[in-house]
């Protein structure tokens, strides 16, 4: 049902919204049940978003012209607030597309805080869920930290909470996934796997919540490791060889993208040596290295550069 705008709402001429990305998934599986899930881990990359009002407007335009999922929430949004006319959105984004990092998910809810905040709406993330729901199956980067997130059916399972400070020293594959067409492929996990990923899943969200980066390794690496039957990604017994020589923390993979990288956590004594030496052996694996940071709601030393290398 259509909501008309409730009086005292402020109307702007314009607003802005932003979403980070997240750097695959600490873990994705399937439950018992056969609900399919994944694990979030934010990064310090953004989707931002810019929506400008026009009450004459006929409906939306968007730049860049290929974003139209988002135009398409922004046009269901004005339309649900009864908004007269249409509007300008324009969104820039830190985020490669197709490589796993949540990139059209961040687009997406960008778009409606912009708008949210153009017109002064009270948008939950439980509303937003279901606007999102009706366009494509998305990640929980409407959620600050790290969420266990269902996200065929665009809904939350938990949050979970923070971390310390993680990198991620990453190569790109190269090429890209259509996530929306990826979802639409069965996953032929046995009653076996579905059981351990019920326990990986126990384990992980209790070691997000106590903090236990160790932990959090090796669980993220088992998930890479299971996910091979179904995106198999031809470096990952190099990256788990690398991340055991270095003492890495594990292993994190995009579990529907082409990104893969070794974790590493700033606060080990040999960090830079770390980074340094994975940067050079992912060189030489071929494709894209990047350095990228966990994302932390509270405030930190800034973290947005991102270094990539060929």
């Amino acid at each position: 049902m259509k909501q008309p705008l409730e009086s005292g709402y402020p109307s702007r001429a314009m607003g802005k919204g932003c979403a980070f990305g997240t750097f695959g998934e600490l873990m994705q599986g399937m439950e018992a049940s056969g609900r399919n899930f994944l694990v979030t881990f934010p990064i310090d990359r953004f989707a931002h978003a810019t929506f400008c009002s026009d009450p004459d407007a006929t409906g939306v335009d968007v730049f860049p012209p290929h974003k139209k999922k988002a135009r398409q929430l922004a046009a269901n949004l004005l339309a649900h607030w009864q908004l007269p006319g249409g509007g300008r959105l324009e969104l820039v984004s830190e985020l490669p597309v197709g490589k796993g990092l949540a990139s059209s998910s961040a687009d997406l809810v960008a778009t409606a805080r912009a708008l949210a905040d153009c017109f002064g709406l009270a948008l939950s993330n439980e509303v937003l869920q279901a606007f999102i729901r009706e366009i494509e199956p998305t990640d929980g980067v409407m959620y600050d930290g790290i969420v266990s997130f269902y996200h065929r059916e665009v809904e939350l399972r938990e949050e979970l909470g923070t971390l310390p400070p993680l990198t991620v020293v990453a190569l790109d594959e190269g090429g890209e996934v259509d996530t929306v067409e990826f979802n639409k492929l069965p996953k032929p996990f046995t009653d076996e796997e579905r059981s351990e990923y019920a326990d990986l899943l126990d384990r992980l969200s209790a070691a997000v919540r106590d903090r236990d980066i160790s932990t959090i390794g090796d669980i993220a690496t088992r998930s890479a490791v299971l996910n091979q039957k179904l995106r198999p990604k031809r470096t990952l017994d190099e990256m788990i060889a690398l991340a055991e020589e270095i003492g890495a923390l594990g292993v994190i993979v995009a579990h529907s993208g082409t990104t893969l990288g070794v974790l590493l956590s700033p606060e080990d004594c040999g960090y830079e040596q770390q980074v340094v030496k994975a940067q050079e052996r992912l060189l030489t694996l071929g494709g894209d290295v990047s350095l990228y940071h966990g994302w932390q709601p509270e405030p930190q030393n800034d973290r947005s550069t991102v270094t990539t290398m060929r």
